[in-house]
């Protein structure tokens, strides 16, 4: 189990929706201090001293490098940031899908290769990977893939970084009211409810977040025939 109290974290994606909401709970339960990144540090809200804002492109090896080299005390990692671009798997132009690959996967193995080291060289801590029901269903679209990629990474995370001390979460949710999904007429659950979930959960010493009913139904399908996910190909009889 680990304590929230005292814990100095590193959340990417951190200026808006989900991200901003991990930062002010994360100080409500008293946090030493937060590295709070984004494309433009400038957007984060630096007005508790314990936050420090941070440039960060998780796309970028040479902005990753530098942000792992600003957060030497981190025992913290949240990777949080991520794109959606609609586009489709199957799209003749790759160019939406790749740019979703780099920011929903690569981006989070980048940070967490880079910030891995110093979190059990500061005596262990917690990686919270922030999913997505999408991580075990998909409707056709490149996001889909990229989150069910990075649920595969977690688990790899997980099994390098248990035996040093650090305990990797996986949180899953359907649509949260963010602006990435605001033009989406869907029931939406709530960030503040999503983290404080999340925190307890890390706090609890639990690896794995069903944050609400859409991630826990869709998960307990998986035990289904392939035919009961996707009956519109089902074979017909």
């Amino acid at each position: 189990m680990t304590s929230i109290d005292q814990q100095i974290a590193f959340v990417t994606g951190a200026s808006r929706g989900l991200g901003k909401e991990l930062v002010t709970q994360l100080l409500e339960r008293g946090a030493r201090k937060v590295y709070a990144t984004a494309r433009d540090a400038s957007t984060i809200n630096t007005t508790d001293g314990r936050v420090v804002a941070l440039q960060l492109d998780v796309t970028d090896a040479g902005s990753v490098r530098r942000a792992a080299e600003a957060a030497p005390d981190v025992t913290m990692l949240v990777n949080n940031a991520g794109i959606v671009t609609g586009a489709r798997v199957l799209d003749v132009d790759q160019t939406d899908i790749r740019r979703e690959f780099e920011t929903n996967f690569f981006g989070p193995l980048q940070v967490t290769s880079a910030l891995a080291p110093a979190i059990v060289a500061n005596g262990g801590g917690v990686v919270l990977d922030i999913h997505s029901a999408l991580s075990w269903v998909s409707f056709g679209g490149a996001y889909e893939t990229t989150k069910a990629a990075f649920w595969s990474a977690t688990n790899a995370f997980r099994l390098a970084l248990a035996p040093q001390g650090v305990q990797v979460v996986g949180l899953h949710v359907g649509y949260m009211d963010t602006d990435m999904v605001a033009a989406i007429d869907a029931p939406k659950a709530s960030p503040v409810d999503v983290v404080r979930q999340a925190l307890d959960a890390i706090e609890a010493g639990q690896l794995e977040v069903l944050a609400d009913d859409v991630s826990r139904q869709v998960k307990a399908g998986l035990s289904a025939p392939i035919e009961a996910m996707y009956p519109q190909v089902a074979p017909a009889v």
